[in-house]
């Protein structure tokens, strides 16, 4: 039994390595000290902008509506998002520790992937709060009741879940030979699958069918959305009526392309573009990470004059 216990300990150690060892932005090292900086500084912005905007929602019963229920559930998916990956990140760049375990790999992967197909499910749910809110005023209060907002939440959760789990699983069939030297800045699917020495076509065909079933049908159906949201305006016979409407929509919008256009960008450049540099594919790997849950809070904060006036409030009681 000893002999066997043994024996599947050094199958599974060559097959997966004990760790990774995560190289940041390679032909780039003499700027990690540089780039921490910017990471680190956008980092703790984006913690106190979702932090308080949390803190700010739950406490004021006045902001207890759908749009700003969905809102937390958006900062709790963006503080997720940058927490797995930027710390190690900063790891990375000052030189701390660039190890990360085989299990931990697979645990940030997991937990990076999830909050964001959870993020691109938020958004989907914002915008059609948008067409009833816009499109079919009277229902508002029966449609997003709280009980269905609740839903949203779990349904996020579950789907993101659901989709991501496999991967897991994906990850571990593959041998890995050895190699363990990943040049990025954290463990996402394809950059751990790349380092085995196996076929990943199955990995290949899972990420992209997931992309395009998950992140890929939330942007169709929120450009559906808005296209029905636009033709009802176009109805409108005042012009006030249309600016207002036009108003509610504006920071949703800003949102979804924030988001949406560095992934794509990264999609895209992963997959096809060969001659690109790999620098090139780690920024924009990490600008889909940093950047909009930074400036979530702050789209917002702005566009939302309640949610101005009580986050204003919190602050400068603070201050």
């Amino acid at each position: 039994l000893r002999c066997h216990l043994t024996m599947a300990g050094v199958n599974e150690t060559s097959l997966h390595p004990p760790h990774f060892l995560l190289l940041g932005l390679v032909g780039l090292e003499d700027l990690h000290p540089w780039l921490s900086i910017p990471f680190c500084l956008v980092y703790i912005v984006s913690l106190l902008g979702n932090f308080i905007l949390l803190f700010v929602i739950v406490t004021e019963q006045s902001l207890h509506k759908p749009m700003c229920l969905l809102l937390a559930m958006l900062a709790v998916a963006d503080l997720v998002l940058s927490s797995s990956t930027v710390p190690k990140a900063l790891s990375v760049f000052w030189s701390l520790s660039k190890e990360i375990s085989f299990h931990a790999c697979l645990t940030q992967m997991f937990f990076t992937h999830v909050s964001f197909i959870a993020e691109s499910t938020i958004l989907l749910a914002m915008a059609f709060d948008r067409y009833v809110a816009i499109c079919n005023p009277l229902r508002y209060s029966a449609v997003f009741s709280p009980s269905v907002v609740a839903k949203i939440g779990l349904a996020a959760v579950a789907r993101s879940f659901c989709v991501m789990f496999p991967t897991i699983f994906l990850l571990r069939r593959l041998p890995y030979c050895g190699h363990y030297l990943m040049p990025h800045t954290y463990c996402e699917h394809m950059g751990i699958a790349l380092l085995a020495c196996a076929d990943i076509s199955v990995n290949v065909w899972y990420g992209f069918a997931t992309t395009l079933l998950s992140p890929g049908v939330d942007v169709v159906l929120i450009g559906v959305s808005y296209v029905l949201i636009l033709r009802a305006v176009s109805r409108l016979s005042s012009k006030d009526a249309q600016l207002k409407a036009v108003g509610t929509c504006s920071s949703h919008a800003c949102v979804i392309f924030m988001f949406y256009t560095p992934a794509l960008f990264s999609f895209f450049t992963h997959r096809f573009g060969r001659n690109i540099p790999h620098h090139i594919h780690i920024l924009l790997a990490n600008v889909y990470v940093l950047l909009p849950p930074m400036l979530n809070p702050m789209v917002y904060t702005m566009k939302h004059k309640l949610l101005r006036e009580k986050v204003s409030q919190v602050v400068f009681r603070a201050g």
